[in-house]
């Protein structure tokens, strides 16, 4: 019985073999079948005649008054109205460089600083009096327009 089944493997082992080869075989025959080129790409840029079509005139611009646009500053939300808390957004965050302590009130101490420390800045030679050179110096910046194009 053992010389039986001894047999019987050795031939199903044989077959299998042959099988795994088999497989093999056309694997490698599939791989070896070329894929067609591809088709060329047209890489040059369609040409077209509008002839006499005109695209729409763009839209004019109006020139704003300085008050115009300095209005259209503090209106935020472009309501053409201004509330009080659009007015004071634009002195929020100087008001809050002057609040050291971050208690939303403003003490004569706190300003004394800014102020002394301001003056200390603009007093260029150190002798405790500001020329007029050395006062321009202390002009408040004008805010830069943005073109809200």
């Amino acid at each position: 019985m053992r010389f039986l089944f001894g047999g019987l493997a050795a031939i199903a082992l044989v077959i299998g073999g042959f099988f795994i080869i088999r497989a093999q075989q056309q694997d490698d025959d599939l791989a070896s079948i070329a894929a067609p080129p591809p088709e060329p790409v047209d890489t040059a840029l369609p040409i077209a005649d509008p002839g006499t079509m005109r695209g729409p005139a763009p839209p004019e611009a109006t020139e704003m008054t300085r008050e115009e646009r300095r209005f259209a500053r503090y209106d935020r939300n472009g309501d053409r109205i201004i509330t009080r808390e659009e007015l004071l957004a634009s002195r929020t965050k100087a008001f809050k460089a002057l609040d050291k302590d971050g208690n939303n009130l403003l003490t004569f101490e706190e300003w004394a600083v800014a102020t002394s420390d301001r003056f200390a800045t603009a007093d260029a030679d150190g002798n405790g009096r500001l020329s007029a050179q050395e006062f321009a110096t202390t002009k408040p910046k004008r805010p830069v327009a943005r073109c809200k194009c």
